[in-house]
């Protein structure tokens, strides 16, 4: 993969744009920058999912005349042939109200043996052929004869993107894996998180990580936010959605709470798909923090993997010999659990203050005001 991340690209493709970053999300603050802390544990270097060693962010932006606003982001545990070395993971599910490719093989197996594809509701399926087709084009799958796509989403159709027009197209899904990176990941109002609306206010993609504790293991989580009522909206404690007396949607279009997040979250702790999982459950708590309520019509979603050499699976090495001589024990899950669900409060943070305005197909989303929200949190003693 290359490692363009930090260059943003802009090519031309059909009669639209594709990009992959957002030059005007770096006019907006992180967290961080605000003086939002969360938790006590220490992000990394880059406070990303791509701190976790070997993994890779990569993001496609479609933005089209005045009503396609939608994309692709995928995530690579690792890179090389994720088929032929496979990954512990685990699926968590708050509520089920929504589409996630693969996700019964990953249950059954405990493992990842594609990357992780995020985009809008109605292009899971040509999203997840597409990915198929690009892990069979690899060398060495010559003779594969069954591949298991992971691909999730959320529905950015109700405000932004023309949804029903199935913008998006293999070239995009190839475009992102091509353009994967191990450095900064863009966040807010890219990839998948280009047409969605959190707290309905503009939502998108946002990330954060976690060093973990006299280990030498990172945590990493990204979300596709797309979710939440505005009165609900909670920021360090902060009942800042009802402060601010309002969302940022006009007209608005009847959404509410009836959105979806799906969170990845990715560690080079050595875990079993078991304890995957039970840190997957971890991250649905950082979503109530932020004021979700995994209401019917959500589709809360988390996707957890370990990246450690000791616990991946290949041809020679089954999950039980894998596992066996160096999991993570059940009684030093704490520090884990712990950056699970503090990163995953952050980058749903993240995903908003970074997110910019955006006009579309049925509304225009208006960005989290930024001047307002600071002097919300400081007048509660959060920041100065």
């Amino acid at each position: 993969m290359q490692n363009c991340m930090l260059l943003p690209l802009l090519f031309f493709w059909a009669a639209g744009l594709i990009f992959t970053a957002s030059a005007s999300a770096a006019e907006r603050p992180r967290a961080r920058d605000l003086g939002i802390v969360v938790g006590a544990l220490e992000p990394g270097p880059l406070n990303a999912i791509t701190d976790v060693p070997g993994v890779q962010v990569g993001q496609t932006t479609l933005i089209r005349g005045d009503s396609v606003r939608t994309g692709v982001t995928v995530i690579l545990p690792h890179a090389g042939n994720l088929y032929e070395n496979r990954v512990p993971a685990a699926v968590a599910v708050g509520n089920g109200y929504g589409k996630l490719a693969g996700s019964t093989q990953v249950a059954e197996l405990g493992e990842l043996e594609s990357p992780i594809a995020l985009t809008n509701t109605l292009s899971v399926w040509r999203v997840a052929e597409a990915l198929a087709r690009w892990m069979l084009s690899q060398p060495g799958m010559e003779k594969v004869r069954s591949i298991n796509p992971v691909v999730a989403e959320t529905n950015d159709g109700w405000a932004l993107n023309a949804i029903r027009s199935f913008p998006v197209a293999s070239e995009d899904l190839v475009a992102a894996l091509e353009n994967a990176s191990d450095g900064a990941v863009a966040e807010g109002s890219v990839g998948a998180g280009t047409g969605t609306v959190a707290f309905e206010w503009k939502g998108g993609i946002g990330t954060s990580s976690r060093l973990i504790p006299n280990q030498p293991w990172r945590l990493g989580v990204l979300v596709q936010s797309n979710f939440g009522r505005w009165q609900d909206l909670t920021i360090a404690g902060v009942p800042v959605g009802r402060e601010l007396g309002r969302g940022g949607v006009h007209p608005h279009v009847g959404k509410e709470a009836d959105g979806s997040i799906v969170v990845v979250i990715a560690t080079d702790a050595p875990l079993s798909d078991r304890n995957l999982q039970r840190l997957a459950a971890r991250a649905l708590l950082g979503i109530a923090r932020t004021g979700g309520f995994a209401s019917n019509g959500s589709g809360d979603y988390v996707i957890a993997f370990s990246t450690h050499p000791g616990v991946r699976r290949d041809a020679r090495r089954s999950a039980a010999e894998a596992t066996a001589d160096h999991e993570v024990g059940n009684s030093e899950m704490n520090p884990l659990f712990e950056a699970a669900v503090d990163a995953t409060v952050e980058a749903i943070y993240n995903s908003l203050l970074r997110a910019t305005t955006q006009s579309g197909a049925h509304a225009t989303v208006e960005a989290l005001p930024i001047d307002e929200v600071k002097a919300i949190l400081a007048r509660h003693g959060i920041i100065r």
